[in-house]
């Protein structure tokens, strides 16, 4: 073989071995899986919902979505309250009452959040200061003998009371709740202290149940810096704006005697609480012996801001149940707006046993929030 048929030769043995040595490798049967591939990572699972991650804080009130308002007639008979959670809320030292619990659940819908409330109480206390007749035909107003002023303790009526700071403007709230706004100074005025916030710009909005002067609706209330004086008796303490309704003395202008009397057959359920505005009627004292009874005040609903929240209630078998609903935004400063349902909102809560002020308080706040 000449020099030149042997150098072809090995130029295509060496293009034969390189090729070969290039191709892929071919598997021996169906199972065989190349070594330098490497192997796909199982599908993932499509990404969780942000709400199933979702988790309250421990202890909070948590509101629920619901489709559908519930009916404020304080019974909560409807199923989506079998289905909200509840917190126990310890509240203590108040006047006709020793520690005592308070049940809250709350719903809410677009544009509502809902409230129930339920507490023990052994008595209804309606007998809020009635006129009475006397045996020499005059009238005088039941009254607490130990009264110093804005501190009826025996005539009065079962009351409740939120506070919520507005735009987490009280600063030591979420740790104190609202006995940071008591306030019970030596040589005070008042018998039971006062209630302000410490510095001005500082706000809570109060929600005030009164079993006997409301009707369906909590007073819509404020709290604001205010200090006692004679002009601002009520210290820190405003009910919000209105445009008419509430509850009004009735009395004459002299406060000697009643100024209207109840409809034909009243009081239909025999207790001398209230009147109502729209039946009251004009006063005739030849009507009435020793020892009748007619109610210290006559109401209304309130109209414009002070009539924001509506409610319902029942006393059954020594126990309240009141229901409140409100706009999540009501747009007013003097109230609290659950614009961030994110966001937790801080309260706390008093009740009152047949006391105008010395109710039971927590030394704490709670917290509310809105479950997605």
């Amino acid at each position: 073989m000449n020099t030149e048929r042997f150098m072809m030769l090995l130029m295509v043995l060496t293009i034969t071995v390189l090729g070969a040595s290039c191709a892929p490798l071919q598997p021996m049967d169906d199972t065989a899986v190349p070594t330098d591939v490497a192997e796909e990572e199982p599908a993932k699972p499509p990404a969780a919902e942000a709400d199933s991650d979702w988790m309250a804080p421990e202890g909070a009130l948590v509101s629920i979505p619901v489709a559908e308002a519930p009916t404020l007639d304080g019974m909560a008979d409807e199923a989506i309250w079998a289905d909200a959670p509840a917190i126990m809320v310890a509240v203590e030292e108040g006047a006709n009452m020793e520690t005592s619990e308070v049940s809250l659940q709350s719903v809410y819908t677009e544009d509502m959040v809902y409230f129930f409330l339920s507490w023990a109480d052994p008595t209804e206390s309606f007998m809020r200061s009635p006129w009475v007749k006397q045996e020499d035909g005059s009238w005088a107003k039941l009254s607490d003998p130990d009264d110093r002023g804005g501190d009826n303790n025996v005539y009065y009526e079962d009351k409740l009371a939120f506070i919520w700071p507005i735009n987490d403007s009280i600063p030591r709230f979420k740790s104190m709740g609202c006995f940071t706004a008591c306030h019970d100074e030596e040589n005070d005025v008042k018998p039971f202290g006062n209630k302000y916030t410490d510095e001005e710009g500082q706000m809570g909005d109060i929600w005030h149940w009164k079993s006997v002067r409301n009707l369906g609706q909590m007073d819509d209330q404020y709290l604001d810096s205010t200090r006692w004086s004679e002009d601002t008796p009520e210290a820190g303490r405003h009910g919000d704006p209105k445009d008419g309704g509430g509850y009004v003395n009735n009395e004459t202008e002299d406060k000697s005697q009643p100024m209207w009397m109840g409809p034909e057959g009243f009081p239909r359920d025999g207790s001398p609480g209230y009147l109502l505005d729209s039946e009251k009627a004009a006063f005739d004292d030849s009507l009435f012996k020793s020892g009748d009874m007619i109610p210290g005040i006559y109401k209304s609903a309130f109209t414009g801001d002070r009539g924001d929240i509506s409610a319902g209630w029942q006393y059954k078998d020594g126990v309240w149940m009141l229901e409140i609903g409100r706009a999540l935004e009501t747009g007013s400063e003097f109230d609290v707006q659950f614009s961030d349902l994110t966001a937790p909102y801080y309260f706390g809560v008093a009740v009152f046993d047949n006391a105008q002020v010395r109710h039971a308080y927590q030394t704490r706040s709670e917290t509310l929030v809105f479950a997605p």
